[in-house]
């Protein structure tokens, strides 16, 4: 998985404000190519890291046999000045990437053998991750 955008127009940008982290999702809210999807209950920020740790989670699970969507992306970067440097000096380096979750956003999707092993699974993976979670199903 890529960790971060090949191009920006901007190497760094403003720190997000409140409310960018307190959106709503407007759009979808329930898996679209998957079966059982994660779901976040709240908003919040997810790094690289917890991200590909999740999805080791997921492809461990499933196996060969289902398929796994990764519907978030690292797309911010956060910056962070050297400890113990003084002030001044300009704005420091990129530190790390974060995607940015709203509230009702779709963050994994997964094709599986059934409902009860999908459940484990997700149950699994979403101990990884930093917000609240539920776990959600198409019934066709």
């Amino acid at each position: 998985m890529k960790a971060f955008p090949s191009n920006l127009k901007f190497k760094k940008y403003h720190k997000a404000n409140k409310s960018f982290l307190q959106l709503v999702e407007q759009k979808v809210f329930f898996p679209q190519s998957g079966e059982y999807a994660i779901q976040a209950l709240e908003s919040g920020k997810l790094t690289f890291k917890q991200i590909e740790a999740c999805r080791r989670t997921l492809r461990r699970g499933i196996t060969k046999a289902g398929k796994l969507w990764i519907r978030v992306f690292t797309r911010v970067p956060v910056s962070k000045k050297p400890i113990a440097s003084r002030m001044g000096k300009g704005k420091g380096g990129i530190s790390y990437w974060i995607a940015p979750i709203k509230k009702g956003q779709i963050l994994f999707e997964i094709n599986c053998k059934s409902l009860d092993y999908a459940a484990f699974i997700l149950t699994k993976a979403s101990t990884k991750l930093p917000i609240k979670t539920k776990i959600l199903s198409v019934i066709y």
